[in-house]
């Protein structure tokens, strides 16, 4: 499981570290982190794609977000019985709580 989630946050950390240094051209002096770059590499993709270039970050943002639902439903899938234990401890320590709360509530006035 520890591979699964370094192969999905890996690519996903350095895109982003990517973009963002790109987007803000801070280079750094290598072409790769150059606005120029930047701009050239989603040229080339909304090329390929038909599409306007500046509508592509937004739709790899959301492949992200569904990915990141993906991998984490995989992941409470996997450790359901481990969540389903913490669940009901935590609702019975609530019940019991409350019930101990109510007890003490009772007023012994005249």
């Amino acid at each position: 499981m520890k591979w699964f989630l370094i192969f999905w946050a890996g690519p996903i950390f350095f895109l982003g570290s990517w973009y963002w240094l790109s987007y803000y051209d801070m280079s750094f002096g290598v072409f790769m982190y150059t606005r120029q770059m930047h701009d050239l590499v989603f040229q080339i993709y909304g090329n390929i794609l038909g599409i306007p270039p500046e509508t592509i970050p937004p739709l790899v943002m959301r492949a992200i977000v569904f990915d990141t639902f993906l991998v984490f439903s995989l992941i409470a899938y996997r450790k359901r019985k481990v969540i389903k234990a913490w669940w009901e401890a935590r609702q019975a320590s609530k019940s019991r709580l409350s019930r101990l709360a109510s007890d003490e509530s009772l007023s012994s006035a005249p």
